[in-house]
């Protein structure tokens, strides 16, 4: 009776991990949101799948103790990291109030979509930042733009996640008026939309051009720090080096 929950990371197979490989290879069945599934039909094509749609989380894990209470080997996917704004938390939520503790869990990382939109920008993350999502559903959106307050005021590199949705704009817009009170308009941003998908887009904007910038559900925003520049056509901030090396010494 096991749950496994694997973190397929940004959506391409050469992104999987080997030990996520062999997870879904030995699972007796595959459950996931839909889309997920879809992005791993080449990978144990064979065992049963069971996909569920937007919002229906706890559905999905319910189902996935369900069918590891009767003996099976469930995997569980989980888009990017599990354990960043991923399925892992959830099942150890729904286990603890269901008072089932039969269920082994075993969570496998993956790479999460900040790691997959910093490499595809450059090197913005390489200082300390805060990951923040922007969506409401969950979080109260006070709660949401007073981190954000804080994390820019504090000098983080911001990776900013769901940031708009289709009904779900404002969070986004407040965001920016917060990013425009504490960070000089030509501060560097970076916009990945659907990394390493079929329809994936890169841009480096400026902080001025952002509130007008294409984005949604699969985007994730970088925005630099005032140490953050532009070189070569990537996005990088500075660890520090400079400021202690010389950068020219063999």
């Amino acid at each position: 009776m096991s749950i496994t929950v694997i973190g397929i990371g940004p959506g391409a197979e050469a992104h999987i991990t080997p030990a996520a490989h062999r997870a879904l290879n030995r699972a007796d069945i595959i459950i996931g949101y839909k889309t997920y599934l879809r992005l791993l039909k080449n990978i144990a094509p064979d065992t049963p799948r069971r996909a569920t749609g937007m919002r229906q989380e706890v559905q999905r894990v319910n189902q996935a103790v369900d069918f590891a209470l009767a003996g099976q080997k469930v995997a569980l996917v989980s888009g990017g990291d599990a354990g960043v704004y991923g399925m892992a938390g959830l099942v150890y939520e729904v286990l603890r109030q269901r008072g089932d503790d039969a269920v082994d869990v075993t969570v496998i990382p993956g790479i999460s979509a900040l790691n997959a939109a910093a490499a595809l920008l450059g090197a913005p993350l390489m200082t300390d930042f805060a990951a923040i999502s922007l969506s409401d559903q969950l979080v109260p959106r006070d709660d949401i733009l007073r981190r954000v307050e804080a994390a820019v005021g504090a000098g983080f590199i911001l990776c900013l996640y769901n940031p708009k949705g289709k009904q779900r704009v404002e969070p986004f817009e407040l965001t920016c008026e917060i990013l425009a009170r504490h960070l000089p308009p030509e501060t560097p941003v970076g916009v990945v939309r659907a990394a390493y998908r079929e329809k994936q887009t890169v841009e480096i904007i400026t902080l001025s051009a952002l509130p007008a910038a294409e984005v949604n559900m699969v985007t994730i925003i970088i925005v630099g720090n005032r140490h953050t520049f532009i070189s070569n056509g990537k996005m990088v901030t500075p660890r520090g080096y400079a400021g202690k090396y010389s950068l020219r010494e063999g």
